[in-house]
């Protein structure tokens, strides 16, 4: 298996501890943010930060469908690591900055298929991945 990993970055105006707020927030501002290409969200327990678990189902693509059951864990300050129980995907979300303006940074990874699937996986979908995660970073910026 190879690994494949999409990036995203914004610096948003808004101070770092409450940047930090807004993105452990699974039960108001995560549900309020998502683009189109997410849909059944829900909080399974907790719902702030460490130890909250939440389902969505990702459509990256008109075919590709993931049904994502994430459990969070916060492995350092700042950080939140989303680790999908249904496959290899994590998301970790890390916010730096000060108390005028946030850098939030989204990492995504997973491990690819190999041949020639697994070719056209690492080309591609690493850009479609950022886009989502590109209009995720734009309405967090906007719901601050």
């Amino acid at each position: 298996m190879n690994q494949v990993q999409a990036l995203a970055e914004r610096t948003i105006a808004a101070p770092v501890d409450r940047v930090r707020a807004a993105v452990a927030d699974y039960r108001e501002t995560r549900s309020r943010i998502l683009t189109g290409h997410f849909s059944d969200y829900e909080v399974k327990s907790g719902g702030t930060g460490a130890g909250t678990v939440v389902h969505w189902r990702l459509q990256a693509t008109k075919k590709r469908v993931r049904d994502c059951l994430f459990e969070v864990s916060e492995p350092t300050p700042g950080a939140l690591v989303e680790a999908d129980r249904n496959s290899t995907l994590v998301t970790t979300w890390t916010v730096e900055g000060n108390d005028a303006t946030s850098t939030v940074r989204i990492a995504t990874t997973w491990e690819g298929a190999n041949g020639v699937k697994g070719f056209f996986e690492r080309t591609f979908a690493p850009a479609g991945l950022k886009r989502i995660h590109d209009e995720l970073l734009a309405n967090l910026a906007a719901a601050l």
